[in-house]
């Protein structure tokens, strides 16, 4: 034992002894360049690192610093990989800025490393060298064989220096995937540096500004016959710098091609078709048109072919189906037709060995059924055809795809039942069957053996809706994370098929005819639900919230049969909502102040109820919030201002309830106000001249108030404004004159309104009538002006008539005086036209005759006088629109005008006059026999009485007859 022990120090001293002796030296003998070691820490001197990813660089042995890598013979540093190891792209969720931002380099690039002669490898990718330029003299490292600066913030021009590294293998100045902001990120005029890189096999300068750089770029570009892989993603380039011809293609090597979400605006160039050992192809996100060349047979190798969101047409080529190595198929987002895609299917699948593991060929015009055929793509995992107008039903074959993973067929026109078979897609994750025609029953054989399903979306729009029908003892084999299912009914078994899903963070069951929420499903997915819409059921009595709910962001229950009150500490409950949609219910009481404490509230709308009291005065701690909308209630008190108004409003709507006092001022500061509407009040006091300040407002209604003063001319600066109704209020003076200045009346709005994720209505007085407009559909076609039921005086301005696309405008129950301006036909677009009630008088404008789209006219009770003009539309109107107008006279009036022949009994038509059609008969008959004596009499009797005239008249007649006659002597002699 001693000796064992005496054996184990032994070799202890030895191995101590050999650490003192070797020191820095690496295993082999060889030993860290100390002239290297000393560049490296001045290039660390000049490096900012918060995450300390640097701090191993101490020490003498500087090959086993952290990032680095020596030549075990010779010990010179031949690699530097600092890439930032930071786990996540900005296109995951688990991204956060200011830990990616922790763990970059940042500082400058020492020329130090220059004497770093035999580094043959350099990644500094995804750091933040904070805008710097490249440095020239990394073109002085003529050792390298691998350059990576992607994502590092090099920014400016890329240096031409960079030619000089003729041993480059590999070189990516990849900036692509940090957003579609061409311009930031490095540059490069001409690429003709390129061409001397003759050893490159991998380029990569994605997001690089190369949008002056010509056609220079594809001449380098051709110079490189050992290249690979060529990434030209995001770099500007416009139509004009990609030939469609190219007459000898020297880099023929190449299998990756990538130019994707660039501006080419032409048809695909044939010359693609001469690299024939392209992998992989992805042309995406560009504007090419026409059909897929032909020239594309010559693809044997592809895997990876990509021609999304482009303006393609035409047919899918039968020579897509030839591709029996290809593994992705995008053609998505296209405007490819008609029934091409059943022969590429059937192609594809008579490949000996059909490869095919992606296909999305969603958003296009196709138009077939699904072939039976599809169902021998063993291999698919992926199939979106979401957005088409496919046909027919589900072809019972889908269950033979055993690797699927996602189906899409939401939005096209399929119909019949939903196969059983699809029950036996043991890896499907998600299944999308919206928007489609089914219809029959689902059970639980839809489902027996989907154990890995997360997503479920269906819906019908067919006339018969779809029955999802189930037993009360089967329990599905998923545990669901989104369940999306509108317009189909639930059978009575549904609320314990629910209880099962207990993992649910997205539900939506819209339209399902279910009457209750089970309370021990809420408790169970309180903890994690975020997404919870169960709007338009016939759920009743009371809100089913008693647990908190510490992740919910949108909670939908509109349009439902709830009643009692909100509870009073149902904001607490819901700490982190965004979006609450109550409206539509028979709601009482009052709004709980604890609804103020969902800071994060972004959109409020507790419309149509039965709610009563104050709103709170709290909600100026709402700093995000958008949408207010709680019209049609009971709700009184002032305007709730005391503490403040949220400035990031853009839609408030409280008519129709009973709020009193005066438009507050604090309302001026909500510089987003897009619309407004507190119409049905008692507001008193003036329309503020603020109100002009007001530069985003397209709906402005304040009807049926108590508001008194003048129209403000402020009022005319709201250049997009779309509704003005001020009607039934105490307004006086005059119409403003610069209402001429609302160019969204003009025509000139480019933008429209914003349309927001929510169902927004407004009641317009338009026709006579209050009309319900939803604002989804077609509120940006609701274009009027209402200012009835005022104590407005003064003539109609003439510039109110540019305003050429308003559809409805209603001035009456005024003091109105003066003519209808003559111009009023320019308002080609009007529909409706009320006028009624005023002091007018003078003719009705001719111009009036040429509206066409009229169909509610009324000049009922002024002063008018005169015929009334007559035209098609017109002629379409009663007599009650003219009425109380005494000195009107004419159609459709039974007052006839002077001079007009007398009226019928029906007041329409003047009556048939015997005596005047004898009398028209006898004019008939005089002017014929005048024209008959005076015609013939006036040649024939001057030829009798005048014998010169007589005789040249009958020798003329000679001539011609003896000209005719030699004429056709000599024709005769001649045959």
């Amino acid at each position: 034992m001693g000796n064992f022990i005496l054996f184990l120090l032994l070799c202890l001293y030895l191995l101590i002894a050999r650490e003192l002796c070797l020191g820095d030296e690496l295993p082999g003998g060889v030993k860290c360049i100390d002239e290297e070691r000393r560049v490296l820490l001045t290039f660390k001197h000049h490096l900012t690192d918060p995450s300390g990813r640097l701090s191993s660089w101490s020490g003498r042995n500087c090959c086993q610093w952290n990032g680095l890598s020596c030549d075990n013979r010779t010990g010179h540093v031949v690699k530097m990989d600092l890439r930032n190891l930071y786990p996540h792209t900005v296109y995951d969720v688990e991204w956060d800025f200011r830990d990616y931002q922790q763990s970059c380099l940042l500082g400058k690039i020492h020329p130090s490393l220059l004497s770093l002669k035999h580094l043959s490898y350099l990644d500094l990718s995804w750091n933040d060298f904070q805008g710097i330029h490249i440095p020239n003299f990394l073109g002085q490292l003529t050792s390298l064989r691998y350059l990576n600066l992607s994502y590092a913030a090099f920014f400016g021009e890329i240096p031409h220096f960079l030619g000089n590294l003729s041993n480059l293998n590999y070189l990516s100045l990849d900036y692509s995937r940090r957003g579609n902001n061409i311009g930031i990120g490095p540059s490069s005029k001409s690429l003709n540096w390129l061409s001397h890189l003759s050893s490159l096999k991998y380029l990569n300068l994605g997001g690089v500004n190369l949008r002056t750089a010509g056609v220079s770029w594809l001449h380098s570009v051709n110079m490189l016959p050992s290249l690979l892989e060529l990434h030209l993603s995001k770099c500007g380039f416009h139509s004009n710098q990609l030939p469609l011809s190219f007459p000898t293609v020297n880099f023929t090597s190449l299998s990756v091609l990538d130019m994707s979400h660039n501006f080419f605006n032409s048809s695909i160039p044939i010359w693609f078709s001469s690299l024939t050992n392209l992998r992989s192809l992805d042309l995406n996100s560009n504007s090419f048109t026409g059909p897929i060349p032909n020239d594309f047979a010559s693809f044997k190798n592809l895997e990876h072919f990509d021609l999304s969101t482009n303006q393609l047409d035409g047919q899918i080529p039968k020579l897509i189906g030839n591709f029996c190595t290809l593994k992705t198929l995008n053609l998505a987002e296209n405007l490819f037709e008609k029934k091409g895609i059943r022969d590429v299917l059937n192609g594809l699948t008579n490949c000996l060995n059909t490869r095919l593991e992606s296909l999305d060929l969603s958003f296009n015009t196709l138009q077939s059924e699904l072939p039976a055929s599809i169902g021998k793509l063993h291999n698919l995992q992926y199939l979106n055809l979401d957005e088409n107008s496919f046909v027919g039903s589900i072809p019972e074959s889908i269950g033979n795809l055993s690797s699927l993973k996602t189906l899409i067929l939401s939005a096209n026109r399929m119909n019949g039942s939903i196969p059983e078979s699809l029950g036996q897609l043991s890896q499907l994750v998600h299944l999308d069957l919206l928007q489609n025609f089914w219809e029959g029953i689902l059970t639980e054989s839809h489902s027996i053996s989907l154990t890995k399903l997360e997503y479920f979306a269906l819906s019908t729009d067919g006339p018969m809706p779809l029955i999802f029908n189930v037993t009360f003892d089967f329990v599905p084999p998923f545990k669901l994370d989104v369940i999306y299912i509108t317009n189909c009914l639930l059978g009575d078994a549904f609320p314990v098929w629910l209880q099962s899903q207990t993992e649910l963070s997205d539900v939506t069951l819209r339209g399902t005819g279910i009457s209750r929420i089970p309370e021990e499903w809420l408790l169970k997915i309180s903890s994690h639900v975020e997404f919870l819409d169960l709007s338009s059921n016939q759920i009743q009595g009371k809100l089913p919230f008693q647990s908190l709910f510490p992740k919910l962001s949108r909670l939908d229950l509109s349009r439902n049969q709830i009643f009692k009150s909100i509870p009073l500490n149902f904001g607490r409950l819901m700490p982190n909502l965004e979006t609450l949609f109550l409206f539509d219910n028979h709601l009482n009481g009052t709004i709980p102040p604890s609804i103020c404490d969902m800071k994060n509230m972004w959109m409020l709308s507790l419309r149509n109820n039965q709610l009563s009291g104050e709103f709170p005065r709290a909600w100026s701690l709402w700093s995000d919030i958008i949408v207010v909308d709680v019209s049609r209630n009971n709700l009184s008190g002032n305007f709730p201002s005391s503490m403040g108004i949220p400035r990031s409003l853009e839609v408030l709507k409280m008519n129709n309830n009973n709020f009193s006092g005066n438009i507050p001022s604090s309302l001026q500061y909500c510089s987003e106000l897009s619309r407004i509407d507190l119409g049905s009040n008692n507001f008193s006091g003036n329309l503020p001249s603020w109100i002009g300040s007001l530069v985003s407002m397209v709906m402005l209604q304040l009807r049926s108030n108590s508001l008194s003063g003048h129209i403000p001319h402020h009022l005319c600066n709201l250049l997009d404004l779309h509704v003005l109704d001020l009607a039934c209020n105490n307004f006086s003076g005059t119409i403003p004159k610069c209402l001429y200045n609302m160019s969204a009346l003009r025509g000139e709005d480019p933008f429209g309104w914003g349309i927001l994720d929510y169902a927004e209505q407004t009641i317009i007085m338009t026709k006579g009538r209050e009309l319900e407009y939803g604002m989804l559909n077609n509120g940006d076609l609701v274009k009027i002006i209402d200012l009835s039921s005022n104590n407005l005086e003064g003539e109609i301005p003439q510039e109110i008539c540019s305003l050429i696309e308003m559809g409805t405008l209603n001035l009456s129950r005024n003091h109105l005086c003066g003519k209808i301006p003559s111009n009023i036909g320019n308002l080609s677009l009007l529909e409706t036209l009320d006028l009624s009630h005023n002091h007018l008088s003078g003719e009705i404008p001719l111009s009036l005759s040429s509206l066409c789209s009229l169909s509610y006219l009324d000049l009922s009770y002024n002063n008018f006088n005169g015929r009334i003009p007559s035209g098609s539309q017109l002629q379409t109107l009663d007599n009650s629109s003219y009425e109380g107008n005494p000195s009107l006279c004419g159609f459709p009036l039974s007052t006839k005008c002077p001079g007009d022949d007398k009226p019928t009994s029906s007041g329409n038509l003047p009556v048939e006059d015997n005596d005047e059609d004898d009398n028209g008969k006898l004019g008939l008959y005089v002017s014929v026999v005048l024209g008959f004596i005076i015609g013939f009499w006036g040649v024939c009797g001057t030829l009798l009485v005048k014998k010169s005239w007589r005789y040249a008249y009958f020798c003329f007649f000679d001539n011609i007859k003896e000209k005719i006659m030699l004429a056709v002597a000599v024709k005769v002699t001649r045959h």
